[in-house]
């Protein structure tokens, strides 16, 4: 391989890299979090939190938005520190601003770490949402973190998502047809008899 090719590849898995949405996800770089998908329980102590429609958008996650509504909604909770493990926490969804409970788990110990709570008819109406984790410590006072999300306003892929998905098939093809000797060809025989007619 001369030096242009190899140089080509560097710059194509650069923008690669740069440019994918799986590195620029939930977060950014070291020492600012933009995680929009974790919040604080108590001071400096997080959790995780991913909503899934499977019958819906089965490829899927969400956070804030979730796009359908009366579609079976997974709320996947994951413990980001360890002491939680041994506490007994209990949730609650909640449709605001009215405040009307469409979902309630008692409070239980999850070991694993990772919690998911099934709404089989996922929740009635368009609008805001507001999840209550409650943690029960053995002793002293209880403690309620919240988070919204809204449903039925979502999109289950954005169109930026879709032209990254693009762009990274492009460039595969490219290094593709750059490397490869047989698809070359293959190619320019398509091209010259499109140009033909």
């Amino acid at each position: 391989m001369n030096t242009a090719k190899i140089l080509r590849k560097g710059i194509l898995t650069f923008l690669g890299l740069f440019f994918s949405a799986a590195l620029w996800a939930h977060g950014g770089a070291a020492g600012t979090d933009t995680d929009q998908c974790k919040f604080e329980l108590e001071p400096d102590h997080w959790i995780h939190y991913t909503a899934y429609q499977p019958k819906a958008f089965p490829a899927e996650d969400f956070c804030g938005n979730i796009p359908a509504t009366d579609s079976l909604i997974q709320l996947v909770f994951d413990y980001q520190d360890m002491r939680y493990r041994n506490m007994t926490i209990e949730f609650e969804v909640t449709k605001e601003p009215e405040g009307t409970r469409v979902f309630f788990q008692e409070g239980q110990k999850h070991k694993s770490g990772t919690v998911m709570l099934s709404l089989p008819n996922g929740v009635p109406d368009v609008g805001k949402y507001l999840i209550h984790i409650t943690l029960l410590p053995d002793q002293g006072e209880r403690l309620d973190a919240h988070m919204s999300f809204v449903a039925g306003k979502g999109q289950a892929a954005s169109k930026t998502s879709l032209l990254l998905y693009a762009f990274f098939a492009f460039a595969g093809l490219y290094v593709l047809y750059l490397s490869n000797a047989s698809f070359k060809n293959l190619v320019d025989k398509a091209l010259s008899k499109a140009k033909e007619v």
